[in-house]
């Protein structure tokens, strides 16, 4: 195991046994806290900005078999690309003005690049 594997399991367990909490890890700059929600607050400044193309809701596609994980909702934006989309707290709801639906489109197994290439992709959109 490599010094990077090594130390990411470190911080796991010690995140899961409470001895630190992943949150207040900084890389001297920033904490993975501070990073999680400036990437919320754009997020849901970009779902604020395409209120037709956006849309949020408590429950999964296929809740049966896929719950919604406890204490949060999904936000996301239908781009040119695909379906853009993050879980998020609960508490933050009422900072996406866009409309709720029943349950959110269905996972199509996109990768974090794949997001970011997703919202990349409204950039094509006509201004």
């Amino acid at each position: 195991m490599d010094k990077i594997s090594e130390i990411n399991e470190l911080i796991k367990t010690y995140n899961k046994n409470g001895i630190i909490s992943s949150k207040d890890i900084s890389d001297g700059r920033h904490t993975f806290r501070e990073l999680y929600i400036q990437r919320l607050i754009m997020f849901c400044t970009i779902c604020n900005s395409y209120p037709t193309l956006s849309w949020k809701s408590r429950k999964h596609f296929d809740e049966e078999h896929d719950p919604m994980y406890n204490g949060d909702f999904i936000a996301g934006i239908n781009t040119p690309e695909g379906v853009a989309s993050y879980h998020i707290k609960l508490e933050y709801w009422d900072l996406f003005d866009i409309p709720e639906i029943e349950r959110a489109p269905k996972y199509d197994n996109y990768t974090p690049d794949d997001v970011m290439n997703r919202i990349l992709s409204l950039s094509k959109l006509p201004k």
